[in-house]
């Protein structure tokens, strides 16, 4: 029954969870407001507040756990992909907890962590399973077959789902974070007000930069067109009235094909590879529109469809703690070098 003590640093939250035996004792997350005014992350920001953060939140994660240091079998945190400077603090944090008390030091990959968190809560899904993992960075079909063993086989080639999100949000004057409004608002608009194209991509992957360009030229036009032609342009307060006017009917429609070309995907792959067992996984999965979409796209097809719990979606230590478990079971631990080599990028 080990306990473990994981640590999330990978961008703007710090968070650290206690989970043992596979079950989540505690999961404390500190949110970085400084971002706010510069309508995105910034990554030297992010790392002086980790610094800031990580005594405070570990200390937490203790106590709400009513655990010891004593008690804790592992550290584990987050080594990539993520912010250079973001890993670093809980990476250092890690490593010098595991040095002191002399216990193994366990490495987690940030989007297997994603994934994995579907097997914190019942029901789970069972093994093989296709997750599909959409977040501000990535989107991804991931095959599962056991926690340990995962391959991506379908992603973007060019911009992620959540960063459509978020860009649209920017375009339409929207403030930082933007995704989570064009899904509040979209819940009050018409889906089917306005047609945005579908990009038509061989295979299992994804692309989104056309899209944007299409939803950027849209707006310019004052929605007379999603092409560039001169003489669609229309004024800056032409524009701003338009977006007003019409705000929720162009979240809704945003969102939708979104949406629609994630689950489009979705059910390519579920028929190209026989699986009925379908989840989600990163902070995209947290969007209304996405979650009701795929829960009727299941009844349809007959999925088992698995949606992890608003607290697992976006950046967190359980999802690092849960991986760890089976990390540890393995006895797949890293020596105390591995911390300075954390890395923006990792396959």
């Amino acid at each position: 029954m080990p306990t473990i003590l994981a640590i999330e640093s990978s961008c703007d939250e710090t968070s650290a969870s206690i989970c043992t035996d596979g079950i989540i004792r505690s999961n404390v997350t500190a949110t970085q407001k400084v971002h706010e005014q510069y309508g995105g992350v910034v990554p030297e920001l992010a790392s002086r507040a980790h610094m800031q953060n990580i005594v405070p939140v570990v200390d937490a994660a203790i106590k709400d756990a009513n655990c010891t240091f004593d008690e804790i079998d592992a550290f584990a945190f987050t080594q990539s992909p993520g912010l250079i400077g973001a890993l670093l603090v809980g990476g250092q944090f890690a490593k010098s907890l595991a040095l002191a008390l002399n216990k193994p030091l366990i490495s987690v990959h940030h989007m297997q962590a994603h994934v994995i968190a579907n097997l914190i809560d019942n029901p789970k899904p069972a093994f093989p399973f296709l997750c599909l993992t959409v977040s501000g960075g990535h989107t991804q079909i991931v095959l599962c077959e056991s926690p340990l063993k995962m391959q991506v086989v379908g992603q973007t080639i060019d911009d992620a789902a959540g960063e459509a999100f978020d860009k649209t949000a920017k375009i339409m004057g929207l403030p930082y974070p933007g995704g989570p409004l064009i899904d509040k608002y979209a819940q009050e608009g018409n889906p089917n007000r306005y047609s945005f194209p579908e990009p038509q991509i061989a295979g299992l992957d994804f692309s989104f930069s056309g899209l944007k360009t299409s939803i950027m030229y849209f707006l310019n036009n004052g929605g007379q067109s999603n092409a560039f032609k001169e003489e669609y342009q229309v004024s800056v307060e032409e524009r701003e009235s338009f977006i007003k006017d019409n705000l929720h009917d162009i979240c809704a429609s945003v969102q939708h094909r979104i949406v629609s070309i994630l689950l489009n995907k979705l059910k390519k792959a579920s028929k190209q590879y026989g699986i009925k067992e379908i989840a989600i996984a990163g902070g995209v999965s947290a969007n209304s529109g996405l979650r009701k979409a795929i829960q009727d796209l299941g009844n349809d097809l007959n999925w088992n469809v698995y949606l992890p719990s608003f607290t697992y979606c976006t950046d967190n230590a359980a999802m690092i703690a849960i991986t760890a478990h089976y990390k540890y079971l393995s006895g797949d631990f890293v020596d105390l070098s591995v911390s300075s080599s954390a890395r923006a990028q990792w396959s």
